[in-house]
């Protein structure tokens, strides 16, 4: 697909938002406010926790000078209504993944994962050094957002399911959970894919509104405790090979601060990209342990 066609759609769509985003930060008593609205529940181990970790370390290393309230999914807004939120300059940003705003623009999937496409050490690359970046500025310009990379969490498992996966056929008729492209690829082969915050999967997994899902990895499937209500556990997940989380910014909002602001916090996206990336690596081996030996994954 050409540059320029897989990116006029946003122009066309953004509506409103980059005509009411605010046109400079709001100051109150020499401190600039930042209004965080993040896609994950508070203390969610291996998402919420990083999201947190970022808004605090952003007033950290600006000595306060950036003051961040920071709310988790459903506090302020559902998370998936974060985007907009930060669009029309309700908010100032946002901590989620880019492919919750598909059905805004296709081009947002790419900036989380898509099937078989980069793992994390590609897509630091493609977005640093590749051109990544320059492309996702113009998207999002469109929507009047401005976004950082902000977290990875690496190949992600095939997911969990409630009955035995020996073909593709068993896949059909089955409701899951999974969101971006690889949502699509189960439709073709059969399944419904369902969109549904973290917050929700649990559970929608126990009653049975649906019968499989993906979620991130051990370190972070643990603490959701889908092996309550599905004991297969698929490894690994052609959907998301490198799963990259994100802040997005109020364009209008990121525009206003100084070139210091803005570069501390690029550099505290810079190393909460990394230090996820790390922590989830350092934990995932420790909790398939768990989940197989007292849990009977």
């Amino acid at each position: 697909m050409e540059r320029r066609n897989f990116l006029k759609g946003a122009a066309l769509t953004a509506g409103a938002a980059a005509t009411t985003t605010l046109a400079a930060p709001a100051v109150a008593q020499g401190k600039i406010d930042m209004v965080i609205v993040s896609t994950w529940p508070r203390d969610f181990p291996g998402l919420g926790i990083p999201a947190q970790r970022l808004a605090a370390r952003i007033e950290e290393l600006t000595d306060g000078e950036i003051k961040v309230q920071y709310f988790a999914a459903g506090e302020r807004v559902g998370a998936f209504d974060s985007f907009d939120e930060v669009a029309s300059g309700n908010a100032q940003g946002y901590i989620g993944a880019e492919y919750y705003w598909k059905g805004k623009h296709p081009g947002f999937a790419p900036y989380t994962s898509v099937p078989f496409g980069l793992t994390y050490t590609e897509m630091d690359s493609w977005i640093k050094y590749m051109g990544g970046q320059e492309l996702w500025d113009e998207l999002s310009a469109g929507f009047g957002i401005k976004a950082w990379a902000a977290g990875n969490t690496g190949v992600q498992m095939g997911g969990w399911f409630n009955k035995e996966i020996n073909s593709a056929d068993d896949l059909k008729g089955l409701e899951m959970r999974i969101p971006g492209l690889g949502g699509d690829v189960m439709a073709k082969l059969g399944a419904s894919p369902v969109a549904l915050p973290g917050g929700q999967i649990y559970e929608n997994l126990v009653s049975g509104a649906i019968d499989a899902t993906e979620w991130v990895g051990p370190f972070n499937d643990y603490f959701m405790k889908f092996y309550e209500a599905a004991k297969y556990y698929y490894w690994p997940g052609m959907h998301e090979p490198g799963s990259q989380l994100a802040l997005g910014m109020n364009a209008s909002w990121w525009g206003g601060l100084s070139k210091t602001h803005q570069n501390i916090i690029q550099a505290a996206c810079n190393e909460e990209n990394s230090r996820t990336m790390a922590e989830t690596n350092a934990n995932n081996g420790t909790y398939l342990q768990k989940l197989i030996t007292e849990n009977g994954v």
